[in-house]
């Protein structure tokens, strides 16, 4: 239900149009719906957030996760679910119809109708190496399924950076940027210094033993000395789509668009 969808109702309601009954039903799972005993459904995230409730792939069987989808299919056009491994994404593909799944970025996506843009501005997103795209097609994807244009950019680390600084015109010309980078973690670093927009940096656990599961590069951002740097948590390019999403929002909200 859309803040506009909910004005609505309490209109309809208020001049008899519809019954306090019809919008009781309707109402009755304002504050989360239970399924069976194992999860609540958070049908009114997206009226607080922007985004609706999307579903955490690990720790949950097969038959859980497609309760969940088809839950909360009746009130989104798009359900996202995050983390899901080839093979229970065979099984949910052959219970739930329309459902696709990105294997890169191991989300399955339950899409009802065409995925547009719906918000202004562009998130660009980067990855140091090629070993780093899982994290950052999962930001990509994140992305695109919420209605942002996403403009990708792999395989431009430091190691070469002349092949990042071929690219300075696009890099600059973004609106946010989502940096993912695993080994040392530099990238958001040297990004930032070439750019007047907010940097994401994502660190992976993508490197050798020092690297420590992806502990070094996220040391390597926090410790950053380039401005207008964030940091999400080791391999969250879900919470960096997220999180690039809000600052356009917000940068949309200040606009007054």
């Amino acid at each position: 239900m859309t803040p506009d969808s909910l004005q609505q109702l309490l209109t309809a309601i208020a001049t008899g149009q519809t019954s306090p009954e019809i919008g009781f039903e309707t109402l009755k799972h304002l504050s989360f719906e239970a399924i069976d005993d194992f999860a609540k459904i958070d049908h009114q995230r997206h009226i607080r957030t922007g985004f609706p409730e999307v579903i955490w792939g690990p720790g949950k069987t097969p038959e859980q996760i497609e309760q969940i989808i088809q839950a909360l299919a009746v009130h989104n056009p798009i359900v996202m679910a995050t983390r899901i491994d080839p093979d229970v994404a065979d099984i949910l593909g052959d219970r739930i119809s329309l459902l696709h799944y990105y294997p890169q970025a191991r989300i399955c996506a339950l899409v009802q109708s065409p995925v547009q843009i719906k918000h202004q501005g562009t998130i660009g997103i980067l990855s140091a190496g090629t070993a780093d795209l899982p994290v950052a097609e999962e930001a990509a994807i994140t992305a695109t399924l919420c209605g942002f244009q996403v403009e990708r950019l792999w395989d431009v680390g430091v190691a070469g950076i002349h092949r990042l600084l071929s690219h300075r015109a696009l890099i600059q010309s973004m609106d946010v940027l989502i940096v993912v980078a695993g080994m040392e973690g530099a990238l958001p670093s040297v990004v930032a210094g070439l750019v007047d927009c907010p940097v994401i940096g994502v660190p992976t656990s993508i490197g050798y033993g020092a690297s420590f599961g992806g502990v070094a590069p996220l040391l390597t951002m926090l410790n950053s000395c380039a401005v207008g740097i964030g940091v999400v948590n080791i391999d969250n390019g879900f919470g960096a789509a997220m999180l690039a999403g809000q600052i356009l929002r917000t940068g949309t909200k200040l606009r007054g668009v």
